[in-house]
């Protein structure tokens, strides 16, 4: 399967290592350092799944997945949070319509995973409960 994913982070070995790890499983991968970055990329480049971490200068991530939910054009595009998540994150992110959770340290096969799974919600999000990994970091 291969498909388009966003991944927005404002760490680069982060963004490095999920480029790598996606890359490898034959997706395609842009990359964007903060959420305000996102949204300029988004418009040009039409993911089809975005990943977003949690605290980001500029523009957070939860906040970046709200103005997604919030335009026409994205809001179904399936989001995932990847970050090191407090309850009230992850909270939040189901409040706001985040799609899947990945905490930090993840496992390289369980962000392969959840980018597949999402990968299949294009068209269809609104069927989709999120999930929380028993790798989310809880503060």
């Amino acid at each position: 399967m291969s498909g388009r994913v966003l991944v927005v982070d404002d760490s680069e070995v982060i963004r490095q290592l999920i480029r790598v790890n996606l890359e490898l499983e034959g997706f395609e991968v842009v990359t964007a350092a903060d959420g305000a970055e996102c949204l300029e990329v988004i418009r040009r480049v039409k993911p089809d799944v975005v990943t977003l971490d949690v605290v980001m200068p500029r523009l957070d991530g939860l906040r970046t997945a709200a103005r997604l939910r919030a335009t026409p054009d994205t809001s179904r595009l399936p989001i995932a949070i990847v970050s090191a998540c407090t309850p009230a994150d992850l909270d939040l992110g189901e409040t706001v319509g985040v799609d899947g959770y990945l905490g930090k340290p993840f496992d390289p096969a369980d962000l392969v995973a959840l980018v597949r799974r999402l990968m299949r919600l294009t068209g269809q999000p609104e069927a989709f409960r999120p999930e929380r990994t028993d790798r989310t970091d809880r503060g």
